[in-house]
């Protein structure tokens, strides 16, 4: 099973931190598990890749966009800090 996830954002500052913070899990997963994530310019690209169980996939793809959102949370936390 394969999937792409594209997230749009208003700069490359942005995509850039939100795909740093989601980045370790490139390297942390197990065997028949791949999920690779780069920004480019002001966008996320999130390829998963996975052999086996459909649970195994879904689940995969919900602890990203969780993590992605609580990087996103984050950092509207930050912006608000700096006002």
């Amino acid at each position: 099973m394969e999937a792409t996830i594209t997230l749009e954002y208003g700069n490359a500052e942005i995509a850039d931190a939100v795909a740093n913070a989601v980045s370790p899990d490139n390297f942390k997963t197990p065997l028949g598990l791949s999920i690779k994530t780069v920004s480019e310019g002001s966008r996320v690209l999130t390829e998963v890749e996975a052999e086996g169980k459909l649970s195994t996939f879904i689940a995969t793809i919900d602890d990203l966009l969780f993590c992605v959102s609580t990087a996103e949370k984050t950092l509207r936390t930050l912006s608000k800090a700096r006002l």
